[in-house]
C-alpha cells in the first residue's frame, strides 16, 4: 500500500470529485483513477460507487477514511521530526473559521503572519458552521478552527478562549424599537425575527436562552449569510439578534443604517475560541499556528 494511493483516496474522499480531486493533488484524472485502482486492490475492495455524482463512498471506503487520514498524519509527523532538526516546518494548514472572525480577531494579519514565517506550508480556510467544523477537526478533514464557544467540547479537543463579545438586538433606524435604551427578551416575544440556520452557534444560543426563560419567538426569515441577514433587518423584514462584533460597513450592501440595542437581562455573549486536537493528534503546522496565536494574542 502506497502513500501516494492514501492520498488520492482521502483527496478524492474529501472532495467528491475527480476533477477537484486531481487538481488538489496536481495529476490529472486518469492518474487519480489509476491511483484510486491500485488501492482498491491492494485492500480487496471496492472504494467508491461508480458511476456516482458527486462521487459516493462504498462502506468499505467509509470504514477506511479515518485510518487513511491517520495514516497520512503519521507518515507527516515522521517527515516533520526530521525537518524539525534543521527548523524547517512544511506540509499543509487546513483551518476552520467563521464568516466573521476578521471584525473581532486579527486573523488575515495571523495568517499572513504564518505564511511569511512558514514558506513551505501551504494553507486551506474553510468557513462553514461551527458544529460542522467541530466534526471536521475531530474527523481529521481540518487541523484547527476557531468557532464560537459551546456548552461541552468532546475529549479530543484542546479548547484556546480567544475573545468575548456581547450578543445585541439589531434592528432597523425607524423600528419602534430603536428608540430604545435597552431590551429584554419578554420584550421581544412578539417581534419578527430574521434568523440563521438552526446549526450555527449564535442560533443555537440564543434559541436556548428564549426556551430558558419560558418564551417563543417567530422567525420569519432565514438565511445563512450575515450580510444578507443585515440587508433584511435594514429593509425592515424583522429584527435580529447578532455578534455585536460584526463590522456593519462591510456586512450588508443596503447602506441603510441599524440601530443596535443592548440585551437586558440576560448574559447572552458569543465567545470565540480555537480548537485543535489534543496531544500527538494535532499536525505540526496546527500546533504552530496555535503557538503563533498564543504570542500575539
Amino acid at each position: 500500500m502506497e502513500f501516494r494511493n492514501l492520498r488520492h483516496f482521502v483527496a478524492l474522499a474529501e472532495e467528491r470529485s475527480f476533477t477537484r480531486a486531481a487538481a488538489r493533488e496536481l495529476i490529472v484524472q486518469s492518474g487519480l483513477s489509476s491511483s484510486v485502482r491500485t488501492l482498491e486492490k491492494d485492500v480487496g475492495a471496492l472504494l467508491f460507487v461508480r458511476g456516482t455524482r458527486p462521487v459516493r463512498l462504498t462502506s468499505e471506503g467509509e470504514a477506511l477514511v479515518p485510518a487513511a487520514r491517520k495514516a497520512l498524519e503519521a507518515v507527516e509527523a515522521a517527515r516533520q521530526a526530521v525537518r524539525d532538526v534543521r527548523g524547517v516546518l512544511s506540509g499543509r494548514l487546513r483551518i476552520g473559521t467563521l464568516q466573521t472572525i476578521g471584525h473581532t480577531l486579527p486573523f488575515t494579519a495571523w495568517l499572513a503572519e504564518f505564511a511569511h514565517a512558514h514558506p513551505g506550508v501551504d494553507i486551506f480556510v474553510r468557513q462553514a458552521p461551527a458544529l460542522q467544523m467541530l466534526e471536521m477537526v475531530a474527523g481529521g478533514e481540518l487541523d484547527c478552527a476557531l468557532v464560537p464557544a459551546l456548552p461541552v467540547y468532546s475529549e479530543g479537543l484542546d479548547v484556546v478562549p480567544l475573545v468575548t463579545e456581547p450578543v445585541v438586538l439589531a434592528c432597523a433606524a425607524d423600528h419602534p424599537l430603536a428608540g430604545e435604551e435597552q431590551v429584554t427578551l419578554d420584550g421581544l416575544t412578539e417581534e419578527r425575527f430574521v434568523d440563521v440556520p438552526r446549526h450555527w452557534a449564535v442560533r443555537a444560543q440564543v434559541d436556548e436562552a428564549f426556551r430558558g426563560a419560558g418564551l417563543t419567538r417567530r422567525i420569519v426569515c432565514e438565511v445563512e449569510e450575515w450580510p444578507l441577514m443585515l440587508d433584511l433587518v435594514a429593509a425592515g423584514v424583522g429584527i435580529a439578534i447578532i455578534p455585536a462584533g460584526l463590522d456593519f460597513t462591510r456586512h450588508g450592501k443596503s447602506g441603510a443604517p441599524l440601530r443596535l440595542i443592548p440585551l437586558a437581562g440576560t448574559d447572552l455573549n458569543r465567545r470565540v475560541d480555537l480548537v485543535i486536537p489534543k496531544g500527538h493528534a494535532a499536525t505540526p503546522a496546527a500546533r504552530r499556528f496555535l503557538e503563533q496565536v498564543g504570542r500575539s494574542h
